[in-house]
């Protein structure tokens, strides 16, 4: 797929579609994050829906973006648009800003951007349209214009102004979320919660699942209950669970009730299962397809860059429906074996149906002994009438499997299961220590 490219002046007000052909409503704006280095980056558009109320349509729910016309999924939330930290609207707030070119040539003013779509489907500003100051005394004339990439241009920052939290959201761009999680638990509190809520909601989620629950919970709770439902939509399922688990039940509604319907209903399934069970581990949302699906239409799938690689090891092949819970399992296809065989072969002759799915109450120690007997990453959770309900990956069962303070043995890849002693105890902080499921 080539890049395309389309400037936000000319996307605002185009019209919003279903992919039934229904109109939902029209864009009011573009909104990115700011990354370290790379070009900001577009996380969803402001739409104006029926009652000239503005929501935030996520860019993960666009199908296809031309001039004229939006086709989304037809899933919007119609909460109200509330910016979040870190986010910046192009039209309302990037347009007219005065800018720096690092070639020189002085200053010039933002005019239009445009945003441009690459090969993996992200989209990211592109090129930025400039107005130079005018050269003639004249009140008609006007400053020449040019292009510029966002890389040959700069925003001054004041000699001695503290860095704010937006940059700072900036300079952590390239972290893990592992990394990003400890080193927001090395800042002060006031600091830790005010780069918080700088974070996109992905990004933090992505931060939170790595944090113990009581730290995760204080940040949560420090950014208000709307905030943290988007949060919580944004996490894993099971960690959503394991999180929401450890609140009383009244707060644990309240959340589960700000949430997107169809997030909070995961959830809702793996809380009902005991925390240290195949149900209680498991993800919900596992690669799931027909037997008439093909080998390419599997490997499309599992390319997603969002998609856990342990997930992304197998393909379950189920009767329908193919949404958890699907029909009758029928059997498994590995990613290598996809991979012997042409594009266009059947999933259903492929299937290795002798591996043997474990059940919702199986206990977290008979998982783990499957997964290391027959060196698999990934196992099919099924319930009584043998259809799927989700997957156990061999990192939801380490996270369970080890000891609480596994975290904080920072730098050192040898694992103790005995009790840690004073005088084995890494120096350092302890916050960050990990959590048992």
């Amino acid at each position: 797929m080539s890049t395309q490219r389309v400037f936000v002046a000319r996307l605002q007000g185009c019209a919003v579609f279903d992919p039934a052909g229904d109109r939902l409503g029209k864009v009011r704006d573009v909104v990115v994050v700011y990354r370290k280095s790379d070009p900001p980056r577009v996380v969803g558009l402001v739409c104006e829906i029926p009652g000239r109320r503005h929501v935030f349509l996520s860019i993960g729910r666009v199908t296809s973006v031309a001039l004229g016309q939006i086709i989304t999924t037809g899933l919007i939330n119609v909460r109200r648009f509330q910016p979040r930290g870190g986010e910046v609207r192009v039209m309302a707030e990037m347009i007219g800003r005065r800018i720096q070119l690092n070639d020189g040539s002085g200053t010039a003013v933002i005019e239009d951007v445009a945003i441009e779509r690459n090969r993996i489907g992200e989209w990211a500003v592109g090129q930025l349209f400039l107005r130079k100051p005018k050269t003639s005394a004249s009140p008609f004339a006007k400053g020449p214009t040019t292009f510029a990439a966002w890389s040959e241009v700069r925003e001054d920052q004041a000699p001695g102004e503290a860095q704010s939290a937006e940059q700072l959201v900036a300079s952590y761009s390239e972290l893990r979320p592992a990394d990003l999680a400890n080193t927001l638990l090395d800042l002060p509190d006031e600091r830790m919660i005010e780069v918080a809520e700088e974070l996109s909601d992905e990004r933090l989620a992505d931060a939170l699942e790595e944090m113990p629950e009581d730290e995760q919970m204080h940040i949560l709770e420090r950014l208000g209950d709307e905030r943290a439902a988007d949060i919580l939509d944004a996490m894993e399922p099971d960690d959503a669970a394991d999180l929401l688990a450890q609140l009383p039940e009244g707060r644990l509604e309240q959340l589960l009730e700000l949430m997107e319907p169809e997030e909070a209903e995961d959830v809702r399934m793996l809380l009902a299962y005991g925390p240290d069970t195949a149900g209680g581990l498991m993800t919900p949302e596992p690669i799931v397809l027909s037997a008439d699906a093909t080998v390419a239409e599997a490997l499309a799938l599992i390319r997603r860059h969002e998609l856990h690689p342990a997930l992304a090891a197998s393909v379950f092949i189920t009767l329908p429906p193919y949404e958890t819970p699907t029909g009758r399992l029928l059997g498994v296809v590995h990613f290598q074996r996809m991979l012997r065989y042409p594009p266009h072969e059947r999933l259903g002759a492929i299937i290795d149906d002798s591996l043997e799915p474990i059940t919702v109450s199986a206990s977290a120690a008979e998982v783990a002994r499957i997964l290391a007997t027959y060196n698999l990453v990934c196992l099919p959770v099924v319930d009584q009438a043998h259809r799927l309900v989700g997957a156990v990956s061999v990192d939801d069962v380490l996270d369970y499997l080890l000891p609480e303070d596994w975290r904080s043995h920072d730098g050192d890849p040898v694992v103790s299961l005995a009790p840690t002693t004073a005088s084995t105890a890494p120096l350092g902080s302890t916050r960050g220590a990990g959590r048992r499921r």
